[in-house]
């Protein structure tokens, strides 16, 4: 028999339990989360665009992938953070895993070997490397006091844990993400309190290892260079794709084309325009005013980054926030300057926009850990050492 006062008691655990589920979707950011919504919306539209108006091609792929990782980030979002940080060594060594693994039998794409193909999904590991690092490196110095911070020896084991992946990823061979997964792990070292010094002393030395790294490049990684300089040296050839991404981003004029109305894109002759050249797109047929509405939205999501590192009170949670936010924007930063010309043209996609699984998948694994650790703020763990 159980007796009335343990039932009591269960009842008023099952309360607790309940008031605590409903105490963190409160707590939920929910305009981030229509903010993110938004962003995949313009994807969509624009994808059917890419489509001819055929939303099977892309559009409703993407609809169907972002409602998964929408209901896998939330449940991200009620994770203990402090469960996240202890199992962020794991990730780190899966991720590392991943990249072993593509290495040896990945599935090889335009003259790269740099997915694991899954059935009807196609893991690229390098985009999945970029969040296990930033978890790694924020577990690793959460609990640094100043002075420890400042040890050199202190920093060899991040340089390493950094440098693993940059070589796994440069080898596959994909300059353009091991130079923002640099980036990464340099934009975590910064906001951990690294001295500056020792950032331009870095520097100093990949000036001067920039030669070497130049004559080591393959033949296309050195055309894009050659391109970047002067498209017009190869208008067929390698200038092509951003000679054409310019005669788009023009076209379009302040208001747009119009829907379905873009020229360069529906007559082809705008290159991987569900992808890498997507805001050209949208440019072209919404204009210089639904570009600069895209950029704000986008934007938008680095400041409520910025918004999550300021209102932590525990340190793996700020450095997360800092780092994912950082991720995000080299993202953007990198395809925006990519399609006008500003950088040598790379394969990275708009997030939340461009067509594919793997970026969505791991930004918005990355957006869950956002979302947990806004919901956990004001949680203290972790005691400086010394």
């Amino acid at each position: 028999m159980i007796s009335s006062s343990s039932l009591f008691e269960r009842r008023l655990l099952a309360r607790d339990r309940g008031a605590g589920v409903l105490r963190k979707l409160w707590s939920i950011p929910w305009l981030f989360v229509l903010l993110l919504c938004a962003i995949a919306g313009i994807g969509y539209v624009a994808l059917t665009s890419a489509g001819s108006g055929n939303a099977d091609l892309y559009a409703n792929r993407h609809a169907l992938r972002f409602g998964f990782c929408l209901v896998m980030m939330l449940c991200i979002a009620f994770v203990d953070i402090r469960l996240i940080a202890a199992l962020a060594p794991l990730g780190y060594l899966v991720g590392v895993g991943l990249l072993v693994l593509v290495a040896l039998h990945g599935q090889v794409g335009g003259g790269a070997q740099r997915w694991i193909n899954l059935g009807p999904f196609q893991l690229q590991p390098s985009e999945l490397m970029k969040i296990m690092l930033v978890l790694a490196l924020a577990a690793w110095f959460h609990r640094a006091s100043w002075e420890r911070v400042g040890n050199p020896f202190f920093l060899l084991p991040p340089l390493l844990l950094v440098a693993v992946p940059v070589v796994l990823i440069y080898k596959q061979p994909n300059l353009g993400t091991s130079l923002i997964t640099l980036a990464l792990g340099g934009v975590v070292f910064w906001a951990s309190g690294v001295r500056w010094w020792k950032f331009a002393g870095v520097i100093a030395g990949a000036a001067a290892a920039a030669p070497i790294v130049y004559a080591n490049l393959r033949d296309y990684q050195r055309a894009r260079i050659t391109t970047f300089l002067d498209p017009e040296s190869d208008p067929l050839g390698a200038g092509y794709n951003i000679i054409q991404s310019k005669i788009a981003l023009g076209s379009g004029g302040v208001w747009g084309k119009g829907f379905l109305q873009g020229t360069q894109g529906h007559l082809n002759f705008l290159p991987e325009k569900e992808t890498d050249f997507i805001f050209t797109m949208i440019a072209e047929e919404f204009g210089l005013v639904g570009a600069l509405v895209t950029l704000f939205l986008l934007l938008c999501v680095v400041a409520f980054c910025l918004l999550v590192a300021l209102r932590c009170r525990h340190q793996f949670g700020r450095l997360l926030a800092i780092g994912l936010g950082a991720n995000w924007f080299f993202y953007v930063f990198v395809n925006v300057a990519m399609v006008t010309g500003s950088i040598p043209v790379g394969g990275v996609p708009l997030p939340l926009i461009s067509h594919g699984g793997s970026a969505m998948l791991t930004t918005m694994l990355g957006f869950g850990l956002l979302i947990a650790v806004w919901v956990q703020r004001d949680l203290e763990f972790g005691v400086a050492r010394d």
